[in-house]
């Protein structure tokens, strides 16, 4: 069976297959001559200088290691049987046992043995005889992909040494007991993730025998947040519970003067999870070399949770129509989608930013990086990276929809990942901006990051990745600009606050929100957001139009207006207020255009336009009432019934024109869950999930999804319509199987109503011990 070139997968044979002068048997020193001898021997095909090894970028695509390696023909009556023969590999892979304790993997729904880099575990090896350390020579191997070599690092030969050191692959005895030996196993913290096939070698005069190939024996190996020479290390033990351990999180939605919340399960120990990760970086062709380093496997995820340009993960759609899909607000979390995506190997319908943030987080936590999701609120999506936001209005004061490209949206998800950057300047590492919505192009493909939120606050948009586009996203100035009918432009307003509004993130262990805007961007004034500002400027992201000093003098009258509180299906009225501050009498025409908004500010339909004239009279101020009636938004809602109020005015005698907007969102109905039984693991419990139709119209073609980690997989129902006014239910009988703080969340749609949303905290207690 064993010559090197026809059977082992090898590049050339790696320095493991050589024993070591100290082995001190003439077999070894006959070996080390073989090996020198094939080596010289072997000749491949090179093109261009170079050997051809085929690309090795798949976990899943593997060649088997030969079981017998021979030096030609062994003697009549030597019987290879009578070495050193392993009979069986104990790998202590149980979700109790310590290897998975210690390595905090024993939450993965996954028979495997799961450990993480740089930290030790144990593997017992039965021989057929007890082992000799005086004559007995064996090691440990761990293989991955098709094509492995050493230096490469999908071969790993495990030296058997007297003492584990850090940093550094090795197997130390720990227990010599009959016929068995057990060994502590310490892998290196900058080893390749993903999964890895095991053998184990024995060296006898005549050549090597190994273990056959057994999937039992297979192991992952994970980030280790909790290593210190780990590139992701974190050293704050609750913030590692939170941004690597915790399964469900807390995405902010909604508009800065009315945040909205919602629940989402993340998944990441949930059966098959761990695996499709894998996949993900598979259906990349991620280098397997690669893998090892988050800032690489953080990019190429970015890249992969969209669909764009490479059949990844989730379609995104903003245009309301999600046939032949889901919508975007119906999912609970990420687990359908990305168990979807692995069995059917085809992108899932359908995503927006904050279902890629939920999906990316599962893969950054599952795979060991610690991550968490940011919501930015009015968040710039600046085409050109040049820090403004163009808004034309034309000479009347309404805007000019063909001139103004430029889009804020009313918030933004994102995700962060937490990572060393050794190849940026020292201070640049810790969170990472990553962004999986497919809005811009880098380096050829749709994606995001990892940019430096720290070289992002000050204003460092030289270093890779993507930073300018994300100063851009929390950085630019809003700009209201008439464009005249002879062609010239005229500077109105600067608004340079209203960008990057508040940034928030999910605070560490509870739902609350934590402000993070300071991260980002230093306060609007202080001396040192100037100095970030002409910094980003001096790299490169640049404002073609100066705008210091262009601007008007300001009015001597103010405009604002308030939106009262709006609940889906009713009216309400919105409220302008101007403000005369000089001893003047002014008349003032003024211009409400409301349009229903996708919630990236794009509008959809105007619904409502209406002018009204002013007097103001010297040091006065007057309001405007203005009643928003159901019926005149109803018809054409979308996916998150953002409203959007565009108010501008002209005063007649000064020709100064005011502009002001503002958004909404509707207050929608929520879904009631309930619990009946006792909440504990390994009993039945009833959970009940109720929605009441409060439209004057019948909800068809309704589904209702419900989720819960650790208590049910997710399940969906459904109704064919609900009338309006009545009240559907839905029953199941669920069997938690972890313990403590749980979550149930459920989710509506239907044709003319979504993001319905539901949410029931559980509490679920330990099976009580016999």
């Amino acid at each position: 069976m064993g010559n090197w070139e026809s059977e082992g997968p090898f590049e050339e044979v790696p320095e493991a297959h050589r024993a070591s002068p100290r082995e001190g048997t003439s077999g070894g020193h006959r070996l080390q001559d073989l090996v020198k001898s094939r080596m010289s021997e072997t000749s491949r095909t090179a093109f261009g200088g170079r050997r051809a090894v085929p690309p090795n970028n798949s976990n899943a695509a593997e060649d088997d290691l030969p079981t017998v390696e021979l030096q030609g023909v062994v003697p009549r009556g030597v019987n290879l049987q009578e070495f050193l023969n392993v009979t069986s590999v104990h790998l202590f892979k149980e979700r109790w046992d310590t290897n998975k304790v210690d390595h905090h993997t024993d939450k993965y729904e996954n028979n495997k043995l799961i450990v993480r880099r740089g930290q030790s575990f144990y593997v017992q090896i039965d021989f057929n005889r007890p082992y000799d350390p005086r004559r007995d020579l064996f090691r440990v191997e761990y293989v991955i992909g098709r094509y492995p070599q050493e230096n490469k690092g999908t071969y790993i030969p495990v030296p058997i040494v007297s003492e584990l050191q850090s940093g550094k692959w090795g197997a130390k005895i720990v227990m010599r007991e009959d016929r068995s030996v057990r060994l502590s196993v310490q892998s290196s913290p900058k080893c390749i993730v993903g999964k890895f096939r095991m053998y184990v070698a024995v060296w006898t005069p005549y050549g090597v025998l190994r273990t056959s190939r057994n999937p039992e024996t297979d192991t992952y190996i994970l980030f280790n947040p909790w290593c210190e020479d780990d590139a992701v290390y974190l050293d704050n033990e609750k913030e590692r519970e939170e941004y690597v351990l915790n399964d469900i999180g807390v995405i902010f939605y909604g508009e800065v003067n009315d945040i909205k919340t919602r629940s989402w399960s993340y998944g990441q120990f949930e059966d098959g999870i761990l695996d499709t990760c894998l996949y993900v970086m598979d259906r990349a062709q991620m280098d397997l070399s690669g893998r090892g380093n988050p800032i690489k496997v953080s990019r190429v995820g970015s890249a992969m949770v969209n669909a764009k340009d490479d059949e990844g993960v989730l379609v995104g759609s903003w245009d309301n129509i999600y046939a032949y899909g889901v919508p975007p607000s119906a999912w609970t979390g990420s687990v359908d989608i990305l168990l979807e995506y692995r069995s059917s190997e085809n992108p899932v319908r359908y995503g927006q930013c904050w279902v890629f943030a939920g999906v990316f987080n599962t893969f950054l936590r599952c795979l060991g990086i610690p991550a968490r999701i940011v919501t930015n609120y009015f968040s710039a999506h600046d085409n050109d990276a040049n820090l403004q936001m163009d808004i034309f209005l034309e000479e009347d004061g309404n805007v000019n929809s063909k001139l103004t490209k430029d889009s804020v949206w009313n918030y933004h998800c994102w995700n962060e990942a937490w990572m060393t950057r050794p190849d940026l300047p020292v201070g640049f590492g810790g969170w990472q901006a990553v962004d999986s919505t497919p809005q811009e192009n880098s380096d050829g493909m749709y994606r995001c990051g990892p940019a430096s939120v720290q070289a992002i606050k000050h204003g460092h948009v030289c270093f890779q990745f993507d930073a300018p586009f994300v100063f851009a996203e929390v950085n630019s100035d809003l700009i209201y600009i008439t464009a005249k009918k002879d062609g010239t432009h005229v500077v109105e307003n600067v608004d340079a606050t209203h960008i990057g509004k508040l940034i928030v993130t999910k605070q560490i262990g509870g739902d609350g929100m934590m402000d993070i805007t300071d991260t980002y961007k230093f306060q609007e004034g202080q001396e040192e957001e100037r100095l970030a500002l002409e910094t980003a400027l001096m790299y490169g992201a640049k404002k073609p139009l100066n705008t210091e000093g262009v601007m008007k003098p300001r009015s001597n009258v103010d405009m604002d207006f308030e939106v009262e509180n709006a609940v889906l299906g009713k009216d309400f009225k919105l409220s302008i207020t101007f403000r005369n501050n000089s001893h003047n009498h002014y008349t003032i025409t003024a211009y409400l255009s409301a349009n229903i908004t996708f919630y990236t500010g794009v509008p959809k339909a105007e619904f409502k336009k209406e002018t009204f004239d002013v007097t103001l009279e010297p040091l006065s101020f007057k309001k405007e009432a203005v009643l928003i009636q159901a019926g005149e938004y109803m018809g054409q809602l979308l996916e998150q019934a953002s409203l959007h109020f565009f108010v501008t005015a002209r005063i007649n005698e000064t020709r100064d024109v005011l502009a002001k907007q503002k958004s909404t969102v509707l207050t929608i109905p929520e879904i009631i869950i309930k619990v009946r039984g006792t909440q504990v693991v390994g009993s039945d419990m009833t959970v009940t999930v109720e929605f009441t139709n409060p439209l004057k119209e019948t909800l068809r073609n309704v589904w209702i999804h419900l989720d819960g980690p650790g208590i049910t997989r997710p399940m969906r129902k459904m109704f064919r319509e609900i009338r309006p006014n009545s009240t559907v239910q839905w029953e199941e009988v669920c069997r938690p199987w972890v313990s403590g703080h749980r979550k149930l969340i459920a989710s509506m749609s239907s044709d003319s109503l979504r993001h319905v949303y539901g949410e029931l905290d559980v509490q679920i207690q330990r099976r009580p011990s016999m």
